[in-house]
């Protein structure tokens, strides 16, 4: 605590009066002075947060700061105010400035207002794109792409951004080229977050195994607002020296980071946080075993939850290959399925979802959404299978609602009449086992598997030639409906 006062008490301090220090090992010094302006229009905005990823300053009247970075910070970065474009190259998000090894260092940061201003919004989550070669590129540039960018036109004029949620690409780095090929053909801006397939697997520390992705996309943690919502990105993948091993863990500087960024949102304010492991899911519970493994789940995720205690948190996580949501007291937690599928190998994910993206409207500080399937129009929301699919499950069709949130209610009607709800159960997609497994499916990458999922239901048990329909509702009172004859 002491070094952390005085680092920051270095930033009150003139450059000048400051002595030349030598190079810490990591090739960053003590010496470094960043100021600036953020401005729109050639004049200045106050009360605007600037940071180095260790502290936030905020702008004075006429939209000037100055800090003295951190010896380990390796950008300066705007916190967007709400009302303002995000800032871009192509689509990607550009708020930022490296930060040079020595010297004082200007950084400016020109904004736009938006007409009509943001207080609602929408954002689409891509969750893995995770592209491994040439072909899985071409057909996240020329399949989900233009999906998406479908999909950003059904939203009207609403302002939208993106958030590409880690493991853009699978250990490929030639292939960066390509996601932000595809990022400009969606038309709006992303932000992206870091994941266990970006990093530098050759690395001897976390911090070291980040330099990639930060000179492909600056910061991997940062904030930003749009309307009443306040937005964190955040670095959960723990690098722990040794290729592909990492642990769900967010570090204590970012943690410390975040304390003081939180300080600037009013208690009740909705946060929206994005990382790419899972703060949590229910896959422990469905395999019965008494933990998740440490690459699964955020290991010190208590210490988040107590400092968004005080507000309404939507957490948007990707990884898993699975769709998920979970709530609890003031948290949800939405765990997406991939733009990639099963790695790029079939139509579905590991627990029978379509590949596709979240897709989010926000008003004021509420949140709406819905999972859209690549392909699919916007009601595609459920699948079903006929009587027999499931053996444990005899003579009941099966429904796989892959959004499912316990506010949802799934109902079913045989031969025209009102039966009730369906029951949940666990088990394997159909689907989804047809098609991955085996040791020798699928044929690109033998290793997908399917999962055990949580957002299956069943019938009671049906006749031959009977007619089912399955009537789903989601939390906002949008139905969806299938119909098969078992």
């Amino acid at each position: 605590m002491q070094r952390r006062n005085f680092l920051k008490g270095l930033g009150l301090i003139s450059a000048g009066s400051l002595p030349a220090l030598p190079a810490l090992s990591n090739g960053f010094r003590f010496d470094r002075m960043l100021k600036g302006k953020v401005h729109s229009k050639g004049k200045g905005l106050a009360n605007v947060g600037v940071s180095d990823g260790f502290q936030i300053v905020n702008t004075a009247k006429d939209g000037s700061y100055q800090l003295q970075a951190h010896p380990n910070a390796s950008h300066v970065f705007v916190i967007l105010p709400a009302g303002y474009h995000i800032p871009h190259e192509k689509g990607i998000a550009r708020f930022y400035a490296p930060i040079k090894n020595e010297g004082v260092q200007t950084a400016d940061f020109a904004l736009e207002p938006i007409a009509g201003g943001d207080e609602e919004h929408a954002f689409i989550v891509w969750g893995d794109t995770q592209i491994w070669d040439k072909e899985d590129a071409q057909q996240l540039v020329q399949v989900s792409a233009p999906d998406t960018k479908a999909a950003v036109a059904a939203l009207g004029s609403l302002p939208v951004f993106g958030i590409g949620c880690g493991d853009l690409v699978f250990d490929k780095f030639e292939l960066f080229d390509d996601y932000k090929k595809a990022v400009e053909v969606t038309g709006i801006p992303f932000f992206q977050v870091i994941g266990n397939h970006d990093m530098d697997l050759t690395a001897r520390t976390d911090d070291q195994s980040q330099q990639t992705f930060k000179q492909q996309f600056g910061p991997t943690y940062y904030s930003f607002n749009r309307g009443a919502i306040h937005y964190v990105v955040l670095d959960d993948v723990f690098f722990i020296g040794m290729a592909k091993k990492y642990i769900g863990y967010i570090t204590e500087a970012q943690l410390a980071w975040l304390e003081e960024d939180l300080k600037r949102v009013p208690a009740g304010s909705t946060v929206v946080v994005s990382l790419h492991i899972p703060t949590d899911t229910g896959m422990a519970e469905r395999q019965k075993k008494k933990e998740e493994e440490l690459g699964g789940i955020v290991a010190n995720r208590a210490a988040l939850y107590a400092m968004l205690k005080p507000y309404k948190v939507h957490i948007m996580s990707g990884h898993t290959h699975f769709n998920e949501n979970w709530e609890k007291d003031n948290i949800m937690e939405h765990n997406h399925g991939t733009v990639c599928g099963a790695w790029w190998t079939g139509p579905v994910c590991g627990d029978g979802c379509p590949p596709g993206y979240g897709v989010y409207k926000v008003k004021g500080n509420e949140l709406t959404w819905h999972y859209q399937s690549v392909g699919k129009a916007a009601n595609h929301q459920l699948r079903l299978y006929k009587a027999g699919s499931v053996p444990e499950q005899a003579n009941a069709v099966i429904a796989n609602v892959w959004n499912y949130d316990p506010a949802w209610k799934v109902e079913w009607w045989l031969d025209g009449k009102a039966m009730g709800a369906l029951q949940p159960f666990v088990g394997l997609d159909p689907l989804a086992k047809e098609l991955y497994l085996g040791n020798k499916l699928p044929a690109k990458h033998k290793w997908v598997e399917p999962v055990l999922t949580n957002h299956l239901f069943a019938t009671a048990a049906v006749q031959s030639g009977q007619t089912i329909v399955v009537k789903a509702t989601d939390r906002f009172g949008k139905l969806f409906e299938e119909s098969i004859t078992a």
